[in-house]
């Protein structure tokens, strides 16, 4: 007889804390260059518009190769396609380091877009493979977990690394880059060792364990085939189009805010090793929401509340910080609208793996979140132009608010679209009934 919950603790303890870590290094990665903009605009002599283009770049790469990307991850493996991944994009962190000028810089950074596609989508789509419906929310908030973790970490680094300026002839900005880019390849590596692609080749799990996790995941799944083998025909699917113009408000936000907010942070007149460790707040107060909401969501069966109203949360706390003069106060609506902000985006994706399994899965989350982080693309060119034009580095505050506003809006409507989270006693004991 199984131990349900003991099977999924095994699982989690073998998978999360790994993929975690990875994603930790992503993050990093790809949010580096929030603080490297604090000496590498004026060593390159680009604007601040300019340097917003070029770290956007990454999104639009990003976009172009996510989709086949995850496809590939579906035919060669979890293990082998995440290695690439993660070394590829090591490489190319390391080279932001010798930029010597904008064009490099725009290239490079699309480069590290095209590198890093698949990775999160491809993360999501490993959970389908290894979680029954009921627990995945929970496992996307531990997952992201380690992108509040990645901020906190990041914001501290990036101040120090940049106050090494002139350390041994590199500039601060370069540290930046190079101590942030190594792990990835390094990662890469270990991966190829430690990742099983799949519950049937996990050498950690036994067969009356592989037995049940592949009858439940059956269970749930009857009924999708038909989004299963063709990934591109869920390209089209209304709902997986619905939901990819949805998210964009989300990673708009907090794009917008995370690659802002050490600026806003520098204008209060602190020092770089300051202005790092003051950012480590927002992201705990992320952490510990991207915890507690999730489990919440996932014992209950409406989960719109739990992405809806943590958003709006957000909006009314961007527009605070936009309206009080109090440098205080700006920064604790900063730090609540940050945990607003993503506080709801686990329970998100726990919605598409209820019509999408297999390569429609893949093809589908991949989907959502290429088209979804075109607003981060939006983000760091929209946010400095609102800055150039009013002077202002917290009135783009504003417009991230807004855009939250109306994710809030298309959530309603995609909550009246997708089908229920199945109960356990829709599956029984064993998990084998039908689930209706």
């Amino acid at each position: 007889m199984i131990d349900e919950k003991q099977l999924i603790s095994k699982i989690t303890w073998r998978l999360m804390p790994f993929l975690g870590i990875l994603y930790l290094i992503a993050y990093i990665d790809r949010q580096n260059v929030s603080y490297a903009k604090l000496q590498m605009v004026d060593a390159l002599g680009m604007s601040e518009y300019a340097y917003g283009l070029g770290a956007s770049l990454f999104f639009i790469g990003y976009f172009i190769f996510e989709v086949p990307s995850n496809l590939l991850l579906d035919r060669f493996g979890a293990s082998r396609w995440f290695a690439r991944i993660l070394i590829s994009w090591g490489a190319v962190t390391v080279a932001l380091a010798y930029t010597q000028n904008a064009t490099m810089f725009y290239i490079l950074r699309f480069l590290l877009g095209a590198c890093e596609a698949g990775f999160f989508p491809g993360v999501l789509y490993l959970l389908t493979l290894w979680y029954p419906s009921v627990y995945r929310g929970r496992m996307v908030g531990l997952f992201m977990i380690f992108s509040a973790f990645a901020n906190a970490i990041g914001a501290p680094l990036g101040g120090v690394l940049l106050d090494l300026n002139g350390l041994y002839g590199v500039a601060g900005w370069q540290w930046v880059f190079l101590v942030t880019g190594i792990p990835a390849i390094l990662a890469g590596f270990v991966t190829l060792l430690y990742l099983p692609d799949l519950p049937s080749k996990a050498t950690f799990l036994d067969d009356t364990e592989k037995k049940w996790l592949k009858d439940r995941l059956a269970v749930e799944n009857s009924g999708m085939e038909q989004n299963a083998a063709d990934g591109f025909k869920a390209l089209v699917n209304p709902r997986v189009l619905l939901m990819a113009l949805c998210y964009i408000g989300f990673p708009l936000a907090a794009y917008g805010l995370s690659y802002w907010l050490p600026t806003i942070v520098k204008n209060f007149g602190v020092s770089n090793t300051t202005n790092g460790f003051l950012n480590i707040i927002p992201w705990l107060l992320v952490a510990i929401v991207l915890y507690v909401v999730p489990a919440a969501a996932d014992r209950a069966e409406s989960k719109t509340p739990y992405i809806v109203v943590p958003a709006l949360v957000g909006a009314v706390s961007l527009v605070l910080s936009a309206v009080i003069p109090d440098h205080t106060l700006q920064f604790v609506f900063l730090s609540i609208a940050a945990a607003g902000i993503f506080a709801g985006q686990p329970v998100f994706w726990s919605l598409p793996s209820r019509f999408l399994q297999g390569a429609g899965a893949a093809a589908g989350l991949a989907a959502i979140n290429s088209v979804g982080n075109l607003g981060g693309f939006v983000a760091q060119n929209v946010v400095p132009w609102i800055k150039d034009a009013t002077g202002s580095t917290i009135a783009p505050m504003f417009f991230l608010a807004a855009c939250l506003v109306i994710a809030v809006l298309l959530v309603l409507v995609i909550g009246r679209m997708v089908p229920r989270t199945p109960r356990p006693e829709d599956l029984g004991n064993s998990g084998a009934a039908r689930v209706k």
